[in-house]
């Protein structure tokens, strides 16, 4: 059990002490308490508390009774992805971290341990893209009936008030943001293939392991097709690509490489691209970050 009080990360407590919800700041301040319990209703022997860690939840790196060690995540009130662990026991280790136990009420999460430090971000663009195309293509499996799943066009269905708006905001974003609508409505509707799809899958999100040299984690599942989840990867380090020469061709090439590779139309995935580039260069503006939401429009002008 822990013997010295437990101490929320600072990147959590900055992004969650403003929160407009009473529920999430409540959480946090009783955080320290609620973590303590759940390592008593598990039986479980706190190491440390990872940091920076997350905005939305706390890991706790742990040891079950037997010795083994674990991780612990403890998520914050809305924060978690829904079914996140329905998505792990469905892939059961199979290219993801195992879930090893859940609990419903807490919404806390007991992981196998992973090297939290060393992602694929760790590697060479192109020995990272490999890699990360092998682990993503392991969790494509098909949804069973009466799966609890978001379809893409629930997922998306989010977005289309914010580009709405951004495309009435900023004239010179109109095109692209009307493509990128267009794209939304007849992209999901247009489908032939159905698969969970990892919902928010990066380069950052595959850690080593070590049953297996990389595992992905933090799902957010949604049930659609392969190029969506494909397209978050054409989008890792696109500043890379951006800074180098000949960046277009080069954009166009990866789109081609990652296609290709794991057998997705070409198009489709050129179509999912443009549309994840639009809506983050969207989000990320409107957050304040200008600068590199106006990088990401580029970037999707490109396509």
């Amino acid at each position: 059990m822990a013997t010295a009080p437990i101490e929320p990360p600072q990147r959590l407590v900055s992004s969650l002490s403003s929160d407009p919800e009473d529920l999430v700041r409540e959480w946090l301040a009783a955080l320290p308490t609620l973590v303590q319990q759940q390592l008593e209703a598990w039986d479980l022997t706190l190491e440390r508390v990872h940091a920076p860690g997350g905005r939305s939840s706390l890991l706790a790196l742990v040891h079950q009774s037997d010795g083994t060690p674990a991780a612990l995540k403890f998520p914050a009130p809305g924060r978690a992805c829904p079914h996140e662990a329905t998505a792990l026991e469905i892939w059961d280790g199979w290219g993801a971290v195992r879930l090893l136990r859940a609990d419903e009420k807490t919404g806390a999460l007991l992981l196998e341990r992973l090297q939290s430090a060393v992602s694929l971000r760790s590697l060479p663009e192109a020995k990272a893209l490999l890699e990360a195309a092998g682990t993503v293509r392991r969790l494509w499996v098909p949804p069973e009936p009466g799966h609890p799943f978001a379809t893409l066009a629930d997922r998306t269905a989010e977005a289309v008030e914010a580009l709405r708006t951004a495309g009435a905001r900023t004239e010179s974003a109109a095109p692209l943001v009307d493509e990128a609508l267009e794209l939304r409505r007849t992209l999901p509707t247009t489908a032939t293939e159905e698969f969970v799809l990892h919902g928010a899958f990066r380069q950052g999100k595959v850690l080593a392991g070590e049953r297996a040299p990389w595992l992905a984690i933090g799902p957010s599942p949604v049930v659609g097709e392969r190029a969506y989840d494909l397209a978050a990867l054409v989008l890792d380090r696109f500043e890379d690509v951006m800074a180098g020469s000949g960046a277009t061709a080069a954009t166009r090439r990866r789109v081609a490489k990652l296609a290709d590779s794991l057998d997705v139309d070409r198009d489709r995935l050129r179509a999912w691209t443009l549309y994840r580039a639009v809506t983050a260069g969207v989000r990320e503006s409107s957050m304040g970050d200008r600068q590199r939401g106006e990088l990401l429009l580029e970037f999707a002008a490109w396509l």
